[in-house]
C-alpha cells in the first residue's frame, strides 16, 4: 500500500467516533481474558482494497493481535474468498470489526467500480480520472483505492495543480485573464504547476488555443460529436479531459473520441460498498 501519512489518524478518529467511552457491548458479555479467532469473508466479487488499513484499524485496537492477510489490496476476489484471519482477545476483535469493515467495504466498492469502468475502455488509450469529489478526510484513501481498480488520480487537491473552472473564469473576468494572472501568479510565487482551463463550447476552446498558456483543456458537458471536433482541434497541443455529463453507455463513445482522459466524480462519491464479512472462525 502506498504510504498515507495520516493513516493511524484516520484510524483513531473513526475508532473514536464508534468507540466512544467503550464498546460497552463486548465488555458487558465478552469476559476480558477471552481469545478467539475470526476471518473476513467476501460476500460480493470484485476488487479488494483496504486490507492494509484493515489490518491497521486491529493493531490500533490491540498491539497483539495477530492479523494475516491472505489477499491484497488490487487483487480480484471472489464470494466465500477469506482475505484476513485475525487471532487473539475475542474483545478487542468485536471491538475493531465495524470500523474496520467500514474502511474495507467502501474503498473494495470503489476499486471494484473503477475496474469495471476501466474495462469499457479497454483497447484504447483514454485513462479514467477520479476527482476532488471524495468523502471529507478519506481522499487520499479513495484515491488510492482508484489506482488499486486500475484507475488514474486526478490532482489531489487544489495544492496540486491549477484548474480553472467556470466559476474561476467568469470571476477573473475572461478566460485570457484567468490565464494570465495564473501564470503569473505561478512565476512570482515560483511554483511549477501545470494549469488546466475548463472551455463550456467551441468558442470558449478557441480563444484558449488562439492565447496559449495552459497544459490541459477540460472540455465539459461537450456531446460526443462536439468532443471529438474539440480533440480534432486541439490536434495534440494540449492534453484534453472529457467531463460532464458521461455515464456508463457514452463512456466509450467519448472515450473512441481520443480524447486523453475522462472524468468521473461517480468514482468516489456515487458507489456501493461492497459486501465483506466478519465471522468466527
Amino acid at each position: 500500500m502506498q504510504k498515507i501519512d495520516n493513516l493511524d489518524e484516520i484510524i483513531v478518529s473513526a475508532l473514536r467516533e464508534d468507540v466512544g467511552d467503550g464498546d460497552h457491548s463486548t465488555l458487558a458479555c465478552i469476559p476480558p481474558d477471552a481469545m478467539g479467532t475470526a476471518k473476513m469473508v467476501m460476500k460480493q466479487s470484485g476488487i479488494l482494497c483496504g486490507a492494509e488499513v484493515g489490518r491497521r484499524v486491529f493493531e490500533i485496537v490491540d498491539s497483539t493481535l495477530k492479523v494475516s492477510l491472505l489477499k491484497h489490496d488490487g487483487d480480484a476476489v471472489q464470494v466465500g474468498d477469506v482475505v484476513m484471519t485475525i487471532e487473539g482477545h475475542s474483545g478487542s476483535i468485536l471491538t475493531a470489526e465495524r470500523t474496520a469493515l467500514n474502511f474495507m467495504q467502501r474503498l473494495s466498492g470503489i476499486a471494484t467500480e473503477t475496474n469495471r469502468m476501466v474495462k469499457m475502455l479497454e483497447g484504447l488509450n483514454t485513462k479514467l480520472l477520479d476527482t476532488r469529489k471524495t468523502t471529507p478526510n478519506m481522499r487520499l484513501l479513495e484515491k488510492y483505492a482508484v489506482k488499486c481498480g486500475g484507475g488514474t488520480n486526478h490532482r489531489i487537491g487544489l495544492y496540486d495543480m491549477v484548474m480553472l473552472k467556470d466559476n474561476h473564469i467568469d470571476f477573473a473576468g475572461g478566460i485570457e485573464a484567468a490565464i494570465d494572472r495564473t501564470n503569473k501568479y505561478l512565476k512570482e510565487k515560483g511554483k511549477d504547476l501545470r494549469i488546466e482551463v475548463e472551455v463550456r463550447d467551441l468558442d470558449e476552446l478557441q480563444r484558449v488555443l488562439d492565447h496559449g498558456g495552459v497544459h490541459r483543456i477540460m472540455l465539459d458537458n461537450f456531446t460526443p460529436e462536439l468532443l471529438a471536433e474539440a480533440v480534432k482541434r486541439i490536434g495534440g497541443r494540449y492534453e484534453t479531459e472529457a467531463s460532464g455529463g458521461i455515464t456508463e453507455a457514452t463512456l466509450r463513445r467519448y472515450a473512441e473520441t481520443g480524447v486523453d482522459f475522462i472524468s468521473v466524480g461517480a468514482l468516489t462519491h456515487h458507489i456501493k460498498s461492497l459486501d465483506i464479512s466478519l465471522v468466527k472462525k
